[in-house]
């Protein structure tokens, strides 16, 4: 295992990716909405404040949105964030504001949606030790569903193995110097990725799959607010 090694633990810096658009939430900025009282952001910002493998934060937000942003962090006291910057044009381009902001002794980044407020600790714990383990990892649980390959015209075209297909989620953890490196060819040969373990993949970086958990899920429609809701009250109810 690996705490049989004698390694020191590594500083990590979570960047939380909140600068979406959120084209599918008809109109609900669902970064600000709230979940049984507490703002989806705060949520997914207090999850990483309370791991002990996180040392700072850095949020990405809209221009626009960056006061109401720093107007939350006092709000809630969420400590551990170093600053919020703006987002770029694309997920890509956002998240590497949030890397150039991190403090220069951090070793690893822990990219996180801002969107997925319900991720526990023991998946934060398990992205982090992997990303030590093998230089970059990403949580993901297995898909549960058969999953179908079609063409244009949705004809089926193949149907993958699905003991091999897993849905990856967030955070995704990465070396500092191999995800600057990935950031770089990216940007060298003209890609945009929307997902940053596809980047380091280009790059001919391994990335390997952490656990995952069914309920870090993303909110992404209305529907997910309610179903995210119902999920928060019944663990409350369950503590009671």
């Amino acid at each position: 295992m690996l705490f049989n090694r004698k390694l020191e633990k590594p500083r990590v810096a979570a960047v939380i990716a909140a600068a979406g658009a959120a084209s599918r939430m008809q109109g609900i900025d669902k970064q600000f909405e709230e979940i049984c009282g507490v703002p989806v952001v705060v949520r997914t910002m207090l999850a990483f404040s309370d791991s002990d493998w996180i040392d700072e934060i850095i949020v990405v937000a809209r221009a626009q949105d960056i006061p109401t942003m720093h107007a939350l962090i006092r709000a809630w006291g969420v400590p551990k964030v170093r600053s919020v910057v703006a987002g770029g044009q694309t997920r890509q381009q956002s998240v590497q504001n949030g890397v150039e902001a991190v403090g220069y002794e951090t070793q690893y980044v822990a990219v996180h949606d801002g969107a997925r407020p319900l991720v526990n600790q023991q998946v934060i714990a398990d992205a982090v030790i992997d990303a030590v383990r093998y230089g970059a990892a990403a949580a993901a649980v297995p898909v549960t569903d058969t999953v179908k390959v079609a063409d244009e015209n949705r004809r089926i075209l193949s149907t993958p193995d699905r003991s091999t297909l897993f849905a990856v989620q967030t955070p995704q953890v990465f070396e500092l110097e191999r995800y600057r490196l990935a950031a770089r060819k990216a940007e060298e040969t003209g890609m945009d990725y929307t997902d940053d373990c596809q980047m380091l993949e280009a790059a001919g970086y391994p990335v390997y799959l952490a656990r995952g958990d069914y309920d870090n899920i993303k909110i992404t429609t209305p529907v997910d607010l309610v179903v995210a809701t119902a999920m928060v009250e019944a663990a409350e109810g369950e503590r009671i």
